[in-house]
């Protein structure tokens, strides 16, 4: 019988993707701007906070090229590259253990279409994130992330753990996501996350 765990949160998750599949077009590209402005405006700050307290200052990006359900982040990614001088990748399902690779993506990198219809980079391996930006589904207030199901961020997130470069999460999501107030209880494999961020604001807080 399958583990009444999963149940749960195939059952959570589908009301999710519905929630997010109500909202206005207009409110969601409104949020994705405020998303966008929020983000830029944080990596800012806690580049600069690292700088003056002489700490290593992040400057490796590994984002997210968004579904069409998902908060647009392409605006932001051509600013960091073409303005920021920031280096940003993006997630490859090339592996058998379920681990995403990330490749190098400038705005003149060519794009095909990858597993599960997500458009990826043909660059090339990109060294270890300094920051991950993870899509959420769903979120509560203690960190934990609902995804989609398939696994490759808990994998992946682990995966980066395991070689001991430090690195900070930040989940994207729509706040819509929120499950405060619902039965949600994360398997022993969920990697829960730094902080996350939503058109409404920050539920969990980010590091400064």
């Amino acid at each position: 019988m399958p583990d009444s765990i999963e149940n749960n949160v195939a059952a959570i998750r589908a009301q999710l993707k519905q929630r997010r599949a109500d909202q206005d077009p207009v409110d969601m590209r409104r949020g994705a701007l405020l998303i966008r402005g929020r983000l830029f405006t944080w990596l800012a700050t806690y580049r600069q906070a690292r700088h003056d307290a002489g700490l290593p200052v992040p400057s490796r990006i590994a984002a997210f090229w968004p579904l069409p359900s998902e908060p647009d982040l392409e605006p932001l990614l051509f600013q960091w590259v073409e303005e920021e001088d920031l280096s940003i990748s993006l997630p490859v399902v090339d592996r058998e253990d379920g681990v995403l690779s990330f490749r190098t993506w400038t705005p003149d990198t060519p794009m095909r279409t990858g597993a599960f219809g997500i458009q990826e980079p043909q660059g090339p391996e990109a060294p270890p994130p300094d920051i991950v930006l993870v899509p959420t589904l769903g979120f509560t207030r203690q960190g934990d992330r609902v995804g989609y199901g398939k696994g490759h961020y808990d994998r992946t997130l682990a995966h980066l753990k395991a070689q001991g470069h430090p690195f900070v999460t930040l989940g994207v999501a729509w706040a819509c996501g929120d499950l405060s107030g619902q039965a949600y209880r994360p398997a022993p494999h969920d990697v829960p996350l730094d902080s996350i961020l939503t058109d409404k604001g920050w539920p969990v807080p980010a590091l400064v």
